[in-house]
Parts: C-alpha cells; sequence; structure tokens
C-alpha cells in the first residue's frame, strides 16, 4: 500500500507545565497522522474510493542524539496504525472456502443482502501495532525542537484486527448495519518504508508498503 499523510505532531518540552498551553515533562514526540492510502500494483476490481480510504496513525517516538550537535537523532517509537479501503462498485470482501479458511473474494453487496438495497457505508478497516524506526537530520543542530528536518525510516507492524462495515437500507425501509471481523487472508505481518519532513508541529509524511497486503493465494486475486 502507499499512503499519503499530514502529521500533527505534539513534542514534550522540558518544563513544568502551566494552566494554559502546558505540556507534560516527557521526553519524545506524539504523532498524530492523518491521511489517505491506495493499494499499488492491484488489478482493477482492487480500485478504492480515494476521499472513503483513509488512514489515521498514533505513534509515540522517542528521540536519541547522534552524536553531539550533528544535527542527527535516531528515534525508534511504537503506537497504532488504522487503517481503511473502501472498494468501488458497491463491493466488499467475503471469506472464500474454496481457498483456505482464512481466505477471501471480492463480491457485489447485493450478492450477499439482496438486490434493491441503499448502500450508505461500505468500508473495510485494517489495523495494526506498529514499530516505527527512523533517522531524522535537524537542520537547527543546537535545538532539536525547533526548526526544519527531514527523516528517513521503516515501521513493521502486527494486524491485530480487520473487520468489514457495510450499513444499508432495504425496500421497506429497515437500516442493517453489518460487521464481520475475520482474516481475509491478509498478511499478519507488513513492513515498508517511510519519509517525513516539516517543523516540529506539523509535518508532510508518506509510506510505502514493501510486502503485500495479502497472503500469497489467500487474498481476493
Amino acid at each position: 500500500s502507499f499512503i499519503l499523510l499530514i502529521s500533527f505532531e505534539l513534542h514534550a518540552q522540558e518544563k513544568a507545565s502551566t494552566p494554559i498551553g502546558g505540556r507534560p515533562n516527557i521526553k519524545g514526540d506524539l504523532f498524530l497522522d492523518f491521511g489517505f492510502n491506495m493499494l499499488n500494483n492491484r488489478p482493477d476490481e482492487l480500485n478504492t474510493r480515494f476521499i472513503a480510504s483513509r488512514v489515521a496513525n498514533v505513534y509515540y517516538q522517542t528521540q536519541i542524539p547522534i552524536g553531539e550537535n550533528s544535527g542527527f537523532t535516531f528515534n525508534p517509537g511504537l503506537g497504532l496504525g488504522l487503517e481503511k479501503l473502501a472498494f468501488q462498485d458497491r463491493m466488499t470482501l467475503i471469506s472464500d472456502p474454496d481457498k483456505a479458511p482464512n481466505s477471501s473474494q471480492l463480491v457485489p453487496i447485493s450478492d450477499i443482502y439482496g438486490e434493491g438495497i441503499t448502500i450508505s457505508t461500505n468500508t473495510m478497516a485494517i489495523n495494526y501495532f506498529d514499530v516505527p524506526l527512523e533517522f531524522r537530520y535537524h537542520v537547527n543542530k543546537n535545538d532539536y525542537n525547533n526548526g526544519f528536518r527531514v527523516a528517513v525510516g521503516g515501521k513493521i507492524g502486527l494486524l491485530y484486527n480487520a473487520h468489514t462495515k457495510v450499513t444499508f437500507t432495504d425496500g421497506e425501509g429497515l437500516e442493517q448495519k453489518i460487521k464481520t471481523t475475520q482474516g481475509f487472508g491478509l498478511s499478519p505481518i507488513r513492513y515498508g518504508v517511510y519519509t517525513r519532513l516539516g517543523f516540529p508541529g506539523f509535518n508532510l509524511w508518506g509510506y510505502y508498503g514493501l510486502n503485500g497486503v495479502f497472503e500469497g493465494d489467500k487474498g481476493p486475486f
């Protein structure tokens, strides 16, 4: 997968908190990443709706200086990677017992719940425990908490939950919300590379996954 994000960062200050605008005396950064994702190297059937395919990450990263006033730091961390995919043409994933117990196929929602329904929600959530590791270069070598910086790194994630959510109204006006939790043939581990640039408080961030979202022949294609 490929992700492009806007990231907001809260940096812990080394000073006592104040009633207004104070922050705790904890060294490190809390990143709140928001953006959109898409599957790369995919067949046309797995195209997604851009606005509905979103990502939100919450990461805490500590900062370890490399050398004295070199401008470089090593920043390990941990957090949650929360992604949504929204397939086009009113399609969704269901299990495919002809392949394996943990597998999936892409089918029209009307094949499951019947014709004549009005669909209001159709998304798939894929949630990970992530461990980001990055190296940063700070232009301001005298104060790493201020000034422009650039980071490159990678992260590895462990899948802990995946589910589809479909909300629809049938011909009689009855609204139903269906949430299905299963493996869908997803890879239990993901890993990839990313880059981050900006200032403390605001960053631009992009991630490129290096392994398949789905395992071998267990995915829909």
